[in-house]
């Protein structure tokens, strides 16, 4: 029924600019669930003179496509800008929140992180896609256990979509469903760009609150495609405590502070933290040093997340295709925790 209010919702022009409440941007979420039908709507200037209209012809419209249900069509405005329409025919219109996940370096747990976020945000009762953006290094499919996942091509008017992967409720596309895995990826700057931009564009991603990017380490022409790409919300930073992952922390900061790009960072996350060991729970062992990533939030104004872990069970539920946070209660605890901070970030800049 969603896609139907989207599609109801084409039909109504901006006066202004000309275009539809869907290519605008203007919708901010809509659902249909217990014989109700909600759609909010989001005009980037505040007191915008065709609010009142527009508002009136969404209720008539969809109250003449479902005369059983009882309709709320909610009014804000002065918010963010609308998302701009890409270049591209795309299918990321339903897209609420878009979450960068990155690192500077390699190695220190980015993907596990961007998996059990996921699954974490999920079990909060979100709709979750994850774009595995690690175009060299995809290992989402492995998180997921969907390494065999064969995407298929679906016609949709004049268009060819991408169908991904749906894994405990979450949607996720990786340029490793189109390769062997023992393949290695050897790939120019601009090629890479291209399978990303497809990705991005042509998978079929329907209605989700947050999609989640799982970004290469470091930074590069794919970040900056991605940036280009798509409206990102917010970014979050994985290191560990040693000091020459925090080194390379700053230099992810400083990319998404970058005045050209203008992205807030919703936090950093330290994983690796301590390790404890299965017999002795109560134990904490710092093998990579002890709160450098913390010191370095606290000193450089950015919001600590939290810390992970290591724990055996997240190494082996990784490795077996099933996120920790699946089957691991204080796991998930954890990471629900970290998961509200970015929500409340992300949420916080929406208003």
């Amino acid at each position: 029924m969603v896609d139907k209010i989207r599609e109801l919702l084409s039909t109504i022009d901006h006066p202004e600019t000309g275009k539809n409440l869907v290519e605008s941007g203007f919708i901010e979420h809509t659902a249909a669930a217990g014989g109700k039908v909600t759609v909010v709507l989001r005009f980037a200037k505040s007191r915008d003179p065709f609010a009142v209209k527009i508002k009136n012809q969404t209720e008539e419209l969809l109250r003449g496509a479902f005369p059983d249900a009882e309709v709320l069509v909610v009014v804000k405005e002065g918010g963010a800008a609308p998302r701009p329409e890409p270049k591209l025919h795309t299918t990321t219109g339903g897209i609420a929140h878009v979450i960068a996940i990155a690192s500077g370096k390699g190695g220190v747990g980015k993907s596990t992180v961007t998996a059990n976020l996921a699954l974490t945000l999920r079990n909060m009762g979100y709709r979750v896609g994850v774009l595995d953006a690690d175009i060299y290094g995809p290992s989402q499919p492995k998180m997921f256990g969907c390494e065999g996942y064969l995407p298929e091509a679906v016609r949709e008017g004049d268009e060819d979509r991408i169908l991904p992967a749906e894994v405990q409720d979450i949607r996720l596309m990786s340029i490793g469903f189109f390769i062997k895995p023992t393949d290695a990826l050897l790939w120019r700057g601009a090629m890479a760009v291209s399978a990303l931009k497809q990705m991005i564009h042509q998978t079929r991603w329907g209605t989700l609150d947050f999609l989640l990017a799982d970004l290469p380490p470091g930074t590069g022409d794919v970040h900056l495609s991605i940036i280009g790409e798509l409206k990102i919300d917010a970014a979050v930073i994985v290191s560990t405590p040693q000091q020459v992952a925090v080194a390379d922390v700053v230099r992810g900061v400083e990319m998404f502070r970058n005045e050209n790009v203008h992205i807030p960072v919703a936090g950093i996350i330290e994983n690796m933290a301590w390790f404890t060991p299965a017999e002795l729970p109560e134990n904490r062992y710092y093998l990579f040093g002890r709160g450098g990533a913390r010191a370095y939030a606290e000193k450089s104004g950015v919001e600590f997340l939290g810390e992970i872990p290591i724990v055996q069970s997240i190494m082996e539920s990784s490795d077996e295709g099933l996120p920790a946070v699946a089957t691991q209660p204080a796991v998930e605890a954890c990471y629900r925790e970290i998961a509200g901070r970015i929500v409340a970030c992300v949420m916080k800049q929406a208003q």
